[in-house]
């Protein structure tokens, strides 16, 4: 019989993930993120833990989407008074907040919940290609 196998702390590695977005497609790079952040790439993959690695995204302002989203995405928060409400296309949101698309995406792909906000925390988003993190060893994801 097989015994149910957990993660423990000290089996947990973590690397960090470098991952270019130039002509890169939104929800393709958001999905593979996702799936490094979570943990779902290892062997030692347990739901309730967060066993993923961290993940570096660079050129933000680059990215692509298909069709005609770019006119017709719309992003959407309410602020919680009268009147609150914002609507924004995807073209404003790149043109103004590009790390905020890409953030958004990602999390939208992970569990709600303190676990996801863990996660969430070991991303790193930069519109251009400089990043502050010149001593951290990383991977190149390919997408």
């Amino acid at each position: 019989m097989q015994k149910t196998y957990v993660a423990k702390k000290d089996d947990i590695k973590r690397i960090w993930y470098l991952a270019d977005a130039s002509d890169k497609i939104l929800g393709k790079l958001a999905v593979r993120v996702a799936t490094i952040l979570r943990g779902k790439h290892k062997v030692i993959y347990t739901p309730h833990i967060d066993t993923g690695d961290g993940v570096i995204v660079i050129n933000a302002s680059r990215i692509r989407v298909t069709g005609r989203k770019p006119e017709q995405k719309m992003y959407r928060r309410h602020s919680g008074y009268p009147g609150g409400f914002r609507e924004l296309t995807y073209k404003t949101m790149i043109a103004n907040k590009p790390v905020t698309v890409i953030r958004l995406a990602v999390k939208k792909m992970l569990p709600s919940g303190p676990l996801a906000n863990s996660m969430l925390k070991k991303l790193r988003v930069y519109a251009d290609d400089k990043i502050p993190h010149k001593g951290l060893k990383t991977t190149t994801l390919e997408i």
